[in-house]
């Protein structure tokens, strides 16, 4: 089994490269499934692990664990005060706005009980265009088929808050076998080698609550994704591995110690 790529380590966290289609860890919607990326970094690292946010199972990208259940509820509550900057990019059908703030609420989607009684939480999303390709292919009712790269940075943490933003906003996520649309999904699959989701945890920066430094780590593309943008002359925007550890104030954390 190829070793998982560890982006960032210290005595206090580790943050990994997810893997689309790996599942984070066992819940009840994984029946069936013996893998999970929780054990397979705790046997890597050989140390215990503690999950601190989530990607959806088909989404790759950057993520972190806490090395103790301490650190990961300083974590999980900067997450959830919306103290973390993340980015991820995504592949979408048609030509996207150059830049736009979807401002979309969304009910939960966590399978306790049907959608339409969950209560509609607010949900933002700032997208930006970074590139698009025309191709002069018929794949839908047009004569060409247009796609654009986008940049989504997700304000609030609802769940699949980008991919059914950017659904609801006309342009879906490539893939995106819930919120997308199956012909482009196909052709994708089908004549790109691309039958994955193309979206992607690609940058994310929090303050270490227990060392004066903000950590800055941004997450290369996997092969597919890669492929994609080069094939679409996108190679210019491919992100590279990368941790910038700029100092920060003092951590509330150590204030109070």
């Amino acid at each position: 089994m190829t070793p998982l790529n560890i982006l960032y380590q210290d005595e206090y966290l580790v943050a990994v490269h997810k893997p689309s289609g790996l599942l984070v860890h066992r819940s009840a919607l994984a029946r069936g499934e013996t893998e999970f990326l929780l054990q397979r970094l705790r046997d890597q690292i050989g140390k215990r692990v503690y999950p601190v946010h989530r990607l959806d199972r088909p989404t790759s990208g950057v993520m972190v664990f806490g090395l103790s259940s301490e650190m990961a509820a300083l974590l999980s509550e900067a997450f959830s005060e919306r103290q973390v900057e993340k980015r991820y990019l995504a592949v979408v059908r048609g030509k996207a706005p150059e830049s736009e703030r979807l401002d979309y609420p969304l009910r939960e989607e966590d399978g306790t009980r049907p959608k339409a009684e969950m209560p509609a939480m607010p949900a933002m999303t700032d997208i930006r265009r970074l590139d698009s390709v025309e191709l002069p292919i018929q794949v839908d009712r047009y004569p060409v088929a247009r796609y654009s790269l986008v940049e989504a940075q997700p304000l609030t943490g609802r769940r699949h808050q980008i991919r059914r933003h950017l659904s609801r906003r006309g342009y879906p996520i490539i893939g995106d076998a819930k919120h997308g649309k199956s012909i482009h999904n196909r052709f994708f699959a089908d004549q790109l080698d691309a039958p994955r989701l193309l979206l992607a945890a690609t940058y994310l920066a929090f303050n270490h609550p227990f060392i004066e430094k903000r950590i800055q780590l941004g997450c290369a593309l996997d092969e597919t994704m890669k492929r994609v943008f080069e094939q679409f002359g996108w190679s210019g925007h491919l992100p590279l591995d990368s941790v910038r550890t700029p100092p920060t104030a003092t951590p509330a954390a150590l204030q109070e110690r």
